[in-house]
This record gives C-alpha cells, sequence and structure tokens, in this order.
C-alpha cells in the first residue's frame, strides 16, 4: 500500500488548473461547454441569460479564483421527454450554495436550487450530482448555474453534461460493480490478515490490517456512497471527510512499510522522519476538516503541498532498504510498480501529454487493488522467511533446550525435567498419556504455526484442570503427560470434555486420546512398567475410535 501514497501524491502534486474537465468522472452523457462571470447582488438569472456578452467563454474557470459565479451552458437543444428524461450531471465540489436554472426555447425557467445538504441528496455514485431535468413541451435551451461560495480549486462547475436517465443508471451501476469488487477484495484481505494477526501476533499483520481498513473508509467517502446512506450529510462535510481519510490511508501506508522491513532497515533519523511524516499527514487531514470552511482554496493548498511531501519518506525508505540490503526490497518494488505508473501516467495527463480516459481516471483505484493482493503476497513471504528463521533458531539451540526444565513452545516440564521430578515420589500414583488425534491434519490445514498455536493452547488447559501437586510434561510431538496422587485423581473424561470446548484457532475441532494407569514410582523401573500400562490403555483408545479414554493397572 505504500506504492498509494506514491500515486496519491502525484495527482495531489499536479496543478489543479493542468487537470482537464472529468478528471475524476465517467464518460457517461454528452459534455457541455461552459462559459463564466462573477455574480453580483440582486442578479436576475433572465437578464444574465439574455447578456451572453458579460460572459468569459476562453479563460479558465479556476483563474476567477473564490468566490459566486453564473456559469452558463453551450445551447443543449433536447428535450426531456417521458420516454428519454434528460439529467444534468457535474463533478461534486466545494461549494456553500448551488442553483441550477434550465432555460426553455420557449422562454421558461425551471429553478433548482440547493445549499450543502440538498446536494448530498443528489450525489450519484462516482461523486456525481445529478439534476432532473423538467419535463416540458419546448427542448431546453441552455443551462445556467449560479454557484456561492465556489472555492474554486479545480473549477466552479466541472465537468458538466447532459445524460439520459438510461445513462445515468448504467453510470451507477458500473461503477457500484467497480468499487464492490475493490470493496469485496479489501474486506476478504482484512478478514483473512486479522485472522493470521490473532494467531500469530506479527506487528506488520494489523499495519496492513489498518491500512486496507482506511483505504475502504476512504473509497467508500469519495464514491459516494457515503451520500447515498447519510442523506442528510452536508456535501462539504462529506468532502472533509474524504480528505481526512486519505491522509489516514497514506499515514497508515508508511507505518506498514516501517513495520515490514527489517528492523537494520530503520536508524534514529530514519524513525524519527516516519514518525514526524506520519503525524505531518494526520494533523494536516484534521486541520482541513477543521478549518477548511474558513478558507477552503488556502487549506486545500496548504493539505496538497503536505500531501505531496510524503515522497520524502518513501524515497528515503526505499533507498535505506537499497543500502542495507533488505530481502524485501525486491518484492516492494514488484507491489509500487502499478501505483507508480498509474501516478506517473495521471502527471504526464495534467501536464496536456496523454489524453483524459474513464480508466486513467479510475487508475488509483485499479493500482489499490493491485497492491492490496501484492502486499498480502509480500506479508506471507515475510511470514514464511520469519518462520525458517525460527526453525534455524530452534535448530542451533537444541543442546541448550535439552538441558533446559521447560519445553521451550509450551512452558510445560521436558520430558527430562518430568522423570526427574516424577521418579521417587511416594505413594501411589496416577499416570494420564495424553495424544492428539490425527494431528498431522492440523498441521496440514492450517500449517506448524497453527499447530504450535494448539499445543500452547493444550497445554494451558491441562494447567487448568490438574491440581497443584501434578506434574504436567510435553513429552515430546503432540504427547503429554500428567502425574498425580492416586488420592487426587483426574478424571480422563473430564480432560477430554474441557479440551472439545476449548476454542482453537480457526475454530478448529480438535480431539483426543487418553491411556492412564496405577502404580509406584520409586524407581525408573516403577516408571517403565507405569508407561508401558498407560501406553498400552492409550493404544486401546485410539484403536476404539479416537477422543475416548481407556485405564489399564500396571504390571
Amino acid at each position: 500500500m505504500l506504492g498509494l501514497a506514491v500515486a496519491l501524491a502525484a495527482m495531489l502534486a499536479v496543478p489543479a488548473q493542468a487537470r482537464p474537465p472529468g478528471w475524476s468522472a465517467g464518460t457517461t452523457g454528452r459534455p457541455l461547454a461552459t462559459c463564466i462571470r462573477r455574480a453580483a447582488p440582486g442578479d436576475d438569472p433572465r437578464a444574465i441569460a439574455r447578456d451572453l456578452a458579460g460572459f468569459d467563454c476562453s479563460t479558465a474557470q479556476k483563474e476567477f479564483g473564490s468566490g459566486d459565479f453564473w456559469v452558463i451552458s453551450e445551447p443543449v437543444g433536447e428535450r426531456s421527454r417521458s420516454r428519454r428524461p434528460l439529467n444534468a450531471r457535474m463533478l461534486s465540489l466545494w461549494q456553500d450554495r448551488l442553483t441550477l436554472h434550465v432555460l426553455y426555447a420557449d422562454g421558461r425557467i425551471e429553478t433548482m436550487a440547493d445549499d450543502t445538504v440538498g446536494m448530498t441528496k443528489r450525489i450519484q455514485l462516482g461523486a456525481v450530482v445529478e439534476y432532473p431535468m423538467p419535463r416540458l413541451r419546448a427542448p431546453v435551451d441552455r443551462l445556467l448555474w449560479k454557484v456561492e461560495g465556489a472555492s474554486n480549486v479545480y473549477a466552479v462547475v466541472r465537468n458538466p453534461r447532459i445524460a439520459t436517465e438510461a445513462e445515468s443508471n448504467r453510470a451507477n451501476l458500473f461503477i457500484a460493480a467497480l468499487y464492490a469488487a475493490f470493496g469485496g477484495l479489501c474486506i476478504a484481505l482484512l478478514t483473512y490478515n486479522l485472522a493470521l494477526w490473532t494467531t500469530l501476533r506479527y506487528r506488520f499483520q494489523l499495519a496492513y490490517a489498518a491500512m486496507v481498513a482506511a483505504l475502504m473508509a476512504y473509497a467508500f467517502t469519495s464514491s459516494g456512497a457515503l451520500a447515498w446512506l447519510v442523506p442528510d450529510i452536508a456535501n462539504t462535510t462529506r468532502m472533509r471527510l474524504n480528505y481526512l481519510l486519505l491522509t489516514v490511508t497514506a499515514a497508515s501506508a508508511i507505518w506498514f512499510a516501517r513495520a515490514f522491513f527489517e528492523e537494520h532497515v530503520f536508524g534514529p533519523r530514519m524513525r524519527m522522519l516516519i514518525r514526524v511524516s506520519i503525524a505531518t499527514l494526520l494533523l494536516s487531514g484534521i486541520g482541513f476538516a477543521a478549518c477548511a470552511p474558513l478558507a477552503p482554496a488556502l487549506a486545500h493548498t496548504i493539505y496538497s503541498w503536505v500531501f505531496a511531501s510524503i515522497l520524502i519518506p518513501i524515497v528515503a525508505i526505499v533507498v535505506s532498504a537499497w543500502v542495507n540490503r533488505s530481502n524485501f526490497l525486491w518484492l516492494f518494488g514488484i507491489a509500487w510498480a502499478a501505483p507508480i505508473v498509474a501516478g506517473c501516467l495521471r502527471v504526464l495527463n495534467g501536464l496536456g501529454v496523454m489524453p483524459w480516459s474513464f480508466w486513467l481516471d479510475n487508475s488509483t483505484l485499479i493500482s489499490m487493488s493491485a497492491e492490496a493482493l501484492l502486499s498480502s503476497i509480500a506479508i506471507t513471504y515475510r511470514i514464511r522467511l520469519l518462520s525458517r528463521e525460527r526453525d534455524a533458531a530452534l535448530a542451533a539451540e537444541t543442546v541448550a533446550r535439552r538441558l533446559a526444565d521447560l519445553d521451550p513452545l509450551t512452558g510445560l516440564l521436558n520430558r527430562r525435567a518430568f522423570l526427574g521430578h516424577a521418579i521417587g515420589r511416594g505413594g501411589p500414583q496416577t499416570l494420564l498419556i495424553l495424544d492428539l488425534d490425527r494431528f498431522k491434519q492440523v498441521n496440514d490445514t492450517i500449517g506448524h504455526d497453527g499447530g504450535d498455536e494448539v499445543l500452547r493452547t493444550v497445554a494451558r488447559m491441562l494447567r487448568m484442570v490438574a491440581p497443584e501437586t501434578a506434574l504436567i510434561a510435553r513429552l515430546g510431538g503432540e504427547e503429554f503427560a500428567l502425574l498425580c496422587n492416586a488420592a487426587q485423581p483426574v478424571d480422563p473424561d473430564t480432560i477430554l470434555a474441557r479440551l472439545r470446548a476449548t476454542r482453537m484457532p480457526y475454530d478448529l475441532r480438535v480431539t483426543a486420546s487418553i491411556g492412564s494407569a496405577h502404580g509406584t514410582m520409586a524407581d525408573e523401573r516403577d516408571w517403565k512398567s507405569l508407561y508401558r500400562a498407560a501406553d498400552q490403555a492409550l493404544f486401546d483408545a485410539k484403536s476404539a475410535g479416537r477422543d475416548r479414554a481407556r485405564a489399564s493397572i500396571a504390571a
């Protein structure tokens, strides 16, 4: 996801005036050329519509700055009919109030006025504001907008179009399918990685999950779906929330890179740079959300420069990973390729080198989807390497662990320590040998890391059911031993019932078989006799169908 930051930074770094109309919208309907003039108090729409000479048709709208404006379209020349209703569509922008006057060829004017809440109710998917044209006998001559409180960061009226109702519906269905596919991908990746995190507890898994969640929330607000869910929210509030979530997404992407790369990649200065970058991003998002109503154009400019500055930590992380020979740089290079290419294409488009297209306009979403998949593969690769490192460390410490009293995985006594404490205990003893059923299938189903967690869970369960004076050990593999005084026996069926009720990783069902025997433990000979009896009883339990207990008496 770090590549997302590159793509978004490149997009925001492009000067707004260099972006063509339709930078973030589909191509539904017929585009309308427009002319603009400043609005004055008491302006009459009929008089304004007749005074076409007062409109500027050559200067870019952004050059006029913020304020109140009249915008008039080229002649429409189409009639809105019952069988073919027409809609006026334009991109959602920061505006305090929008009034659309529909001028008809017979001189009639139909007016629709909205404040920021009213505009929210007209939002379509793709963050398009849509007005249905009243169906009159006369054809529509022109569209005349009065925009009050326009920030005019990109335009006053951006990418205006006339579309039929059928075209609008098809556009909504297409964009809904696009975002639904993206949302489904994010939900699947989020669920999968959170499930892994609950078992493995690697920090980069949690960072990845936070990043995907922030990305989903950003897509939800930017797509216009939030306006459908909460129609009474002000459109400017939706946009402020969208900007805030964009910074949260970028900040979480940097956090993910920090958690994913090896620790030796980050020196003290690099760690400080990352902390400052994340804090600056979050503060800029919060600052925009809080201060944008006071000066939206200035707030957007500051926000854009801050957001573009995230290229600094991105480049620094890549360079540091290269210098310090990170094992994961090549994989991240593949993951970043799609967003970086998309960002470069967007820059070329903004400079006029490449023409605008719908797919280029949505390249950020597509590249984010590709990177989400590739980042998940990167996580899998990272876990694989960590598992190899763990296995190598275990092999190197085998001799040392044999000298220890505790089993390193479960924290129970190991075989050597168990025998040292068990042999010589006075009085009759009860030995229980517990062996997990079909444990190889557990490892094949959830992997060795999941199997290790099952063993730890079983160990915790045994500690809870055994009396304080009992000895509990992991004899090896999936075999456990419990030795207690015959006067304080542990019911094997109670252990089996407790094991069935214990929640395992991924809700896997785990059962065991138990063999028990009674006798003395005065010396090693007693131990061998008692163990053989319990082991034979265990064999009988396995032969009888598993998930049961059998008892025997030592000879």
